[in-house]
């Protein structure tokens, strides 16, 4: 099945405005919904709304309000609401460009759209906008509406398409300040910095695929799952081992040759292996 649009409309720099077409990145299908049931009867446990003085209620019964107070209620109406709602132009309006590293990682709320040109006639303003945010190394920061709520994103270039990532606005953010506190006043002396960065060289992935990954969560869900449908034992894994606390500087040597250890390893061959002994006691003998 093909995927639907979650939003159209246009995508505007100054007077250049390029039509446009998003597409959720996130993915959902994967996820393993479990219900709550009855332990009794595995009967599916149902929510009804209730008011203490007046007990079940109609959806047409009820309204929204904020707790000003302690059980102290504002009532919102929807006619209300929908005065403070955004108006959508339909439009991803950019402010500017950045450098990416501007950006805290911190800011990204995790809801992430594939934008792309919607018709013939947004193709070639939309080539050239990413072919220039690509050379210029830039992201651009933008404002848009979605569902009624105006949305700050950041839009960047990924193999010749703009990704549109949704970002916190600084207040629902916490600042880290407070946290620094906590943070302990230590210096590493030279050798263990030397072994850190040893040791960090050693483990830098230089072919690193996040296709690799998996949610090893839901993958054992599902087998459980699987297992328990086809009415098979389900037997307990064992607990992992507690890590052991090394001496620090025992630690990072230890660490350095696994690391060293695990990278070498690939590289000699089976032949080779067998034949590097021969080729040593050939040597003693003509010795």
């Amino acid at each position: 099945m093909a995927p639907r649009t979650s939003w159209k409309g246009y995508l505007k720099l100054s007077l250049v405005s390029v039509p446009v077409k998003a597409y959720t990145a996130n993915n959902t299908d994967e996820d393993v919904r479990l219900n709550q049931l009855h332990a009794q009867c595995n009967g599916r446990v149902r929510y009804k709304k209730v008011c203490p003085e007046h007990g079940e209620l109609k959806s047409e019964d009820i309204v929204s309000g904020y707790e000003y107070t302690k059980d102290q209620y504002v009532v919102i109406d929807d006619e209300e609401l929908s005065r403070v709602r955004a108006k959508s132009d339909k439009s991803v309006n950019i402010d500017g460009f950045v450098a990416p590293e501007r950006i805290d990682p911190v800011y990204l709320a995790g809801k992430t759209y594939y934008l792309l040109p919607d018709g013939p006639a947004g193709n070639r303003p939309y080539a050239l906008l990413v072919r220039g945010m690509v050379e210029a190394k830039l992201a651009a920061i933008a404002q848009v509406v979605i569902s009624g709520r105006e949305q700050l994103v950041l839009l960047r270039p990924v193999d010749d398409m703009l990704v549109m990532s949704v970002l916190a606005y600084p207040k629902r953010v916490r600042a880290a300040t407070p946290y620094r506190d906590e943070l302990p006043n230590e210096k590493p002396t030279k050798s263990e910095l030397a072994l850190a960065n040893t040791l960090i060289e050693a483990s830098t992935l230089k072919d690193f695929d996040i296709q690799s990954y998996k949610d090893g969560y839901v993958e054992n869900l599902t087998k459980l799952i699987q297992m328990k449908v086809a009415g098979q034992e389900i037997v307990k894994a064992p607990d992992a081992e507690e890590p052991k606390i090394l001496n620090l500087m025992d630690a990072l040597k230890k660490s350095v040759a696994e690391v060293g250890t695990r990278k070498m390893a690939p590289s000699v061959k089976p032949d080779e292996a067998e034949a590097a002994p021969r080729r040593k006691s050939r040597s003693r003998k003509t010795g």
